[in-house]
């Protein structure tokens, strides 16, 4: 494929009734224009200064999420022959970064720790993402000379130098967004830059909001024939459709089982809200608003063009605008599903976003001094503004999520968890260990004791996940109450209002009756055991068993693609009885 930028070979896929700008309006040549060896220095610092200080800070705050720790569990089983699942001969996606998890499975193929792989693989994607982001603003801006800006607004957050690391997808996030409105910002008409834009599905599901904003802008910049349309459009979902392929035949399902978990089409505005306001009050966010506000009048000048959205004004408005889009509905899709329990982890990307046009702003009088009002706050931020629950949970459920892994593992920097400081998970993990020593088929319930099973192996249950997924062998079974990695649980019916993405929680009769329990545990009755035995054989429950524990075939693929949908939405009561009564009539 040949692009529009290259005036010697015209495009045959992006051809259309605009040309895309060349890409020496959006270039930086070192020494053009006024540029003095100065200011091409100061270009350079504006995109490498924040993207070292943000490593720096990052490495400084290094830890692995136990979330992270269920990426690692999943890379271990696809290292062992087992497939990308979290259970050997249960076809479960646990991971919802599907791109990281694969980043990871390379990593580990080439033998690198997945753990020690995702913590400063994320570091160093978040740095690559500072500075792809400085650059993209360079271009906006003609390549003129600038001064750092909404990099100051995200340098000064202590969530973003949290979540650098962390072992989670985040740092792919960030680099991924940066990356694909650079590739807007320069070569809009190439079949890669659809390409990249495509991926956002596969580096968050939620991303995907990001994808369809970016390709409209991708649409309005070129406004190619109908052939260069559908060629992009084949660039930018080949691989996303190609992977729903695979998950709806290989897992049975159309999303990854956390969402199913989380039902992330639910509205909780009022929780949402609260967690928008977690994040944006400890920090006062308005004061950086208002100075990137006060900035975006110079800036304004440097964007404006002329003839509208058919004329060379498309070529820096749409750009500048379609981060802003994006970050909005990411923001919008947060507060709708009530958030996360995460302190500002699921509004880290949508930030981004927002600031990627005036990430540097030009050397302006008003450009300057919001440079320096943000830079202030940025210090007093860094150094004195915290969060009132500092490595605690919250009273909304919303965690210091580092906070509480430093003081659990009693380390300032926990990417090993060892749980120094937290005895009733070091509790649980000797009682999966005196387990696996007795050598007979064992289902441990949390931390207090296990009974004897039939279903062989090892099977635990606890709630912290990526704890579990560690401890348990990778020929056990590592289960979760919540249904993160289980998927009896994820289909159940919600029980509260829990912790978000916390608040379905599986009785222990289905965890007896699932595994083959011939005793019934402490506090279950032998009734509540039947009854959930019986409607494990009926209806849906007995598809959805067929669908992740059966013998994949080619018929089977089929059927799991065919079902996803009706699959995806089905659920049922928690409590045995009902559940019997409602499956089994």
């Amino acid at each position: 494929m040949t692009s529009t930028h290259s005036p010697a070979r015209p495009s045959h896929f992006f051809h259309g009734r605009n040309r895309p700008p060349s890409s020496s309006a959006l270039s930086l040549p070192p020494g053009s224009g006024p540029g003095t060896a100065w200011a091409d220095r100061l270009r350079v610092a504006v995109w490498v200064v924040p993207a070292l200080l943000i490593a720096y800070a990052g490495f400084r705050r290094r830890w692995m999420s136990d979330d992270a720790y269920i990426y690692v569990r999943t890379v271990r089983q696809v290292l062992a022959g087992n497939g990308p699942v979290f259970n050997a001969g249960e076809r479960v996606e646990s991971s919802t970064g599907t791109l990281w998890q694969w980043l990871l499975v390379a990593a580990g193929a080439a033998g690198v720790d997945p753990a020690t792989a995702a913590v400063y693989g994320g570091l160093l994607l978040t740095a690559a993402g500072f500075a792809l982001a400085g650059i993209g603003a360079l271009r906006t801006y003609g390549g003129r000379a600038a001064v750092p800006l909404g990099s100051l607004v995200l340098l000064g957050l202590p969530p973003v130098w949290d979540f650098a690391t962390s072992g989670l997808e985040t740092g792919l996030a960030t680099c991924w967004i940066a990356g694909a409105w650079l590739a807007l910002t320069t070569r809009p008409a190439s079949l890669v830059t659809s390409l990249v834009i495509g991926l956002g599905p596969l580096v968050r599901p939620d991303l995907g909001l990001v994808t369809v904003v970016f390709l409209g802008a991708q649409w309005l910049l070129v406004r190619p024939s109908w052939r260069g349309a559908f060629a992009g459009a084949g660039a930018a979902g080949a691989l996303p459709v190609a992977y729903e392929v695979f998950r709806a035949g290989y897992y049975g399902h159309l999303v990854p089982l956390p969402a199913v978990t989380k039902e992330a089409s639910r509205s909780l505005w009022g929780r949402g809200l609260i967690y928008l306001g977690d994040f944006a009050q400890p920090y006062l966010l308005w004061v950086p608003v208002l100075f990137v506000a006060a900035a975006l009048v110079p800036a304004r000048g440097s964007l404006r063009g002329s003839g509208g959205l058919r004329g060379p004004g498309v070529v820096r408005v749409v750009p500048a605008l379609a981060p802003v889009v994006a970050g909005l509905l990411c923001w919008l899709y947060v507060v709708k599903v009530g958030g996360d329990f995460m302190h500002g982890r699921m509004l880290l990307p949508g930030l981004l976003l927002m600031l990627l046009p005036v990430f540097v702003v030009p050397v302006t009088r008003v450009g300057t001094l919001a440079a320096v009002g943000v830079g202030l706050w940025a210090v007093v931020c860094a150094g004195w503004l915290r969060m009132p629950y500092g490595g605690q949970i919250g009273p909304a459920g919303i965690a210091d999520e580092r906070g509480v892994y430093v003081r659990h593992n009693a380390d300032p920097h926990p990417v090993r968890h060892t749980f120094a400081g937290a005895p009733h998970h070091l509790r649980y993990a000797r009682a999966v260990a005196a387990a696996g020593r007795s050598g007979a088929p064992v289902l441990v319930l949390g931390k207090d004791g296990w009974v004897r099973g039939s279903s062989g192996g090892v099977t635990a249950s606890y709630v912290v996940l990526g704890l579990n997924g560690s401890v348990v062998p990778l020929d056990g079974a590592a289960l979760d109450p919540i249904g993160l990695a289980y998927p009896l649980a994820a289909h159940s019916e919600r029980v509260g209002a829990g912790r978000v993405g916390h608040d379905k929680h599986l009785p222990a009769a289905w965890l007896a009756a699932d595994r083959g329990v011939g005793v019934p545990p402490a506090g279950v009755s032998a009734a509540e055991v039947g009854a959930a035995r019986r409607a494990l054989r009926c209806g849906a429950l007995a598809e959805l068993e067929g669908a992740v524990r059966g013998r994949l075939t080619v018929g089977r693929f089929l059927r799991n693609a065919v079902g996803s949908w009706e699959r995806t939405s089905f659920r049922f009561p928690n409590d045995p009885l009902l559940a019997e009564r409602k499956l089994c009539g």
